[in-house]
């Protein structure tokens, strides 16, 4: 007897009509698995920002981007990545982090604004999925410097998620929530929207722990440890500064980034043969 479902290739690749697919690994079903799971995450925060309840759905909405920040680690770790796994993670991203933010900044103080706001929330939107679209094209780019893995053309979409929902941090620290908050909300969620379609460089941490010293380790576990209990214990207040941090430090990866791509530019000027 047929199944009733199409069998499923990760790799997308086209079959005979009456040939059999062999079972799938579970190295490869797996980080789909986190990122539906992101997915689900992020939908339900929009479902919390209706109900009023913002922490948790902030709450919500930062479990997606860690969720994020480990399904395409762990396809690479267990050797499980698809071209299925790719698609399906860039879609969870536009939702996760280009539409969720959107609404829950609109639905929080963005409406004060009248249509402006819902605007500028489409204009972040929007900007997110641009994004996304240029990180995918520029993966296939052969002309690349060899350093171009460790920086993000622009903001990526999580940290953009994360960066823009600031306002909504600080109110719960304690800043109160005055006339002038929605307005200033509505320019700085421009701001984030145009840094995530800049070419500005952003430092990505991809080749960051690598390789880690033997003599690191352990003060690693305690700095990563000490951070979640913090997040746990001060979550507005870490959020904030993480976001503030991050925000400040883009000057100094663009000094970077240019410093690196002079220096290459100069050795492959080096290494042109004169005529």
């Amino acid at each position: 007897m047929e199944t009733p479902f199409p069998p499923f290739d990760p790799e997308g690749r086209p079959r005979p009509r009456f040939g059999r697919l062999g079972r799938v690994p579970l190295r490869v079903l797996l980080p789909n698995l986190v990122t539906l799971l992101a997915l689900c995450s992020g939908l339900t925060a929009v479902r919390l920002a209706i109900e009023e309840r913002i922490e948790l759905a902030l709450a919500a909405i930062v479990f997606a981007a860690l969720l994020d920040g480990i399904d395409g680690r762990l396809a690479r770790a267990l050797k499980g990545t698809s071209r299925f796994g790719a698609e399906l993670d860039s879609l969870a991203d536009f939702v996760n982090f280009g539409c969720v933010p959107a609404l829950m900044l609109y639905f929080w103080g963005l409406k004060e604004t009248g249509s402006v706001g819902w605007i500028a929330a489409l204009a972040y939107a929007i900007c997110a999925a641009l994004r996304l679209a240029r990180f995918n094209v520029m993966l296939d780019d052969p002309h690349k410097p060899p350093f171009a893995g460790d920086f993000f053309t622009g903001i990526p979409a999580p940290a953009g998620a994360i960066t823009v929902l600031l306002p909504i941090y600080l109110e719960l620290i304690g800043v109160p929530h005055g006339g002038v908050s929605a307005p200033l909300a509505l320019i700085y969620c421009l701001a984030i929207a145009f840094l995530m379609i800049s070419t500005v460089p952003a430092w990505s941490g991809k080749t960051l722990g690598r390789r880690v010293r033997r003599d690191m380790v352990l003060p690693l576990f305690v700095a990563v440890a000490l951070f979640f209990a913090l997040l746990a214990s001060y979550p507005w207040i870490v959020l904030s500064v993480c976001s503030i941090i991050y925000l400040a430090l883009l000057p100094v990866s663009t000094l970077r980034y240019r410093r690196l791509m002079a220096a290459w530019r100069a050795g492959r000027a080096d290494e042109t043969p004169t005529s």
